[in-house]
């Protein structure tokens, strides 16, 4: 199995524990998000790779100028995670749009998918993605409205552990039906763990309680989904 979005950096307890209880459940590859410090566990660890960009919320602060070195690394795969979230507002929204701005542009130069971030921001999303000439992956998916636009621009749809949630309804019902080859599982640990470790923090080892649930809703065994998945990701990150 693979995690495909993790924020191991912040994850409780040691790295090399964390790293360890991923592979003791199955878990043998896990992407982590962030900058240097990604790229710094990327090298460290033979299992993680790094995905490199700004957050929204530190679009105040941050900018894409600094990307390109992290990028080049042989253990980056992709820019992200950016976009845009209009639901914290941690930074203004004119600055949220122009780094994200940015980032579609060196991500189109460089040939790298984009991993993105959108709450409550939708429409603005989606309009500035029509720029973006290079895969498109929406993390931990909740745009349940846009979910038809998602599937005919061919983007790829990752579900974190609150597709777990008893009352997401919405989201399984939307995990049932990407097709095969666009359909993604992650942790986005810390946050976000399924049951029956809600309100803990998360960790990579978890991925497999929401593969099962992905599993069931799409009428699969969990082994044929997560083969799936790890075509999915291989193909899509160039793993």
């Amino acid at each position: 199995m693979i995690d495909t979005h993790a924020h191991l950096d912040l994850c409780e307890g040691p790295v090399d524990a964390v790293v360890s209880a991923a592979a003791d459940a199955g878990v043998g590859r896990i992407l982590t998000v962030g900058r240097e410090q990604a790229v710094g566990l990327a090298e460290r660890f033979d299992s993680v790779w790094a995905i490199v960009g700004v957050h929204p919320h530190e679009a105040a602060q941050g900018d894409a100028a600094g990307l390109r070195p992290l990028l080049a690394h042989p253990r980056a795969v992709a820019v992200g995670e950016c976009g845009l979230d209009y639901y914290r507002d941690y930074a203004p929204r004119d600055a949220q749009a122009r780094v994200f701005a940015d980032q579609i542009e060196l991500a189109n130069e460089l040939g790298m998918p984009l991993v993105i971030h959108t709450r409550a921001a939708d429409d603005d999303t989606f309009r500035m993605l029509e720029r973006a000439t290079v895969p498109v992956l929406l993390h931990c998916f909740s745009s349940v409205g846009r979910l038809d636009e998602a599937i005919e621009r061919g983007y790829h749809l990752s579900f974190a552990g609150n597709v777990a949630y008893p009352k997401a309804d919405d989201l399984r019902a939307a995990a049932a039906q990407v097709p095969d080859d666009r359909i993604l599982a992650e942790t986005d640990s810390p946050y976000l763990a399924p049951p029956p470790h809600r309100g803990r923090p998360n960790q990579p080892a978890y991925v497999a309680l929401t593969l099962a649930v992905l599993a069931r809703v799409r009428g699969v065994e969990p082994e044929a989904l997560a083969a799936q998945i790890d075509r999915n990701a291989d193909s899509l990150f160039g793993l």
